[in-house]
């Protein structure tokens, strides 16, 4: 009986953390397309770009 009860106990506990991860990963899907409608990813490749040049000593 006292078995059972922390069977069902660990599955609830499971399912919480399955419905928590994938709220995060919609979360983060989310903010990702709004980053990309934003325009966000043309920011990341500039300063990309301005790192590299620095680092081979053009820029």
């Amino acid at each position: 009986m006292v078995m059972k009860k922390e069977t069902a106990k660990k599955q609830n506990n499971i399912s919480a953390v399955n419905w928590i991860r994938g709220g995060i990963l919609a979360a983060a899907a989310v903010l990702l397309v709004l980053g990309i409608f934003q325009g966000g990813h043309i920011d990341v490749r500039n300063k990309a770009i301005r790192i590299c040049y620095e680092c081979i000593g053009i820029g």
